[in-house]
């Protein structure tokens, strides 16, 4: 494992994983692999507490962003520790908006919040609802994130940003916007930087639009 992303959903952690792999990290673990054989049920049986061994978990990968392995960044790089550390960012309000828009869902009162937004992850994914929502329910740091206002939402994506730059040596990380392009990013990782466009994919009119795509190939496919 060369690079561990600690930071949280929706901040660019596709684009990042996209650009990680062109950089030559690849590949990079991220919650799209929850659809590879295997890969849920290992993250299932850690978020239980089992002794799950991290190359059980990160099998072949030199990367990974976005949750579930950003749940446990503490855990990952005191175990990786030559690996560098990119700690993704952006806005609170924007990442509360985006929340709100796919992982969260909109709050609303006949519903726990994100039920929807679940679904349509889990179908995107392809994967098993009731284990996918066993697994994401209780990653470490996030159980509790349904439950929170926006303004508690955006607390709490400061207060992680403000925990990862305490814990994590200055010279091991790099506090990272994906707007920020190649620059940073490959200066960090001391490569040389692409003749090519940074990756922008992703957003959250992308996410829905894909979520959708998948549900509808799966109803039809039945």
């Amino acid at each position: 494992m060369d690079v561990i992303g600690a930071g949280y959903g929706r901040t660019g952690t596709l684009s990042l994983k996209t650009a990680l792999e062109q950089l030559g990290f690849g590949p990079c673990h991220h919650m799209l692999e929850m659809r590879r054989p295997g890969q849920l049920e290992a993250w299932l049986a850690k978020t239980r507490g089992e002794p799950v061994p991290w190359e059980t978990l990160f099998p072949g990968y030199r990367s990974c962003v976005d949750w579930p392995s950003a749940a446990y960044w503490r855990e990952t790089t005191e175990y990786y520790k030559e690996a560098k550390v990119v700690l993704s960012v952006r806005d609170p309000r924007g990442w509360v908006a985006s929340m709100r828009k796919t992982i969260l869902g909109e709050r609303a009162k006949q519903d726990r919040p994100g039920r929807k937004a679940l679904v349509l992850l889990s179908s995107a994914l392809g994967t098993r609802l009731a284990p996918f929502a066993r697994m994401t329910s209780s990653m470490p740091g996030t159980q509790h994130l349904g439950e929170l206002t926006d303004d508690e939402l955006a607390a709490e994506f400061e207060r992680h940003t403000a925990e990862v730059v305490e814990a994590v040596p200055a010279d091991r990380l790099l506090v990272y916007d994906v707007r920020q392009g190649w620059d940073p990013l490959c200066e960090f990782l001391e490569v040389p930087v692409p003749d090519r466009p940074f990756p922008q994919v992703n957003d959250t009119a992308e996410f829905a639009a894909r979520s959708r795509r998948m549900v509808l190939r799966m109803a039809v496919t039945r």
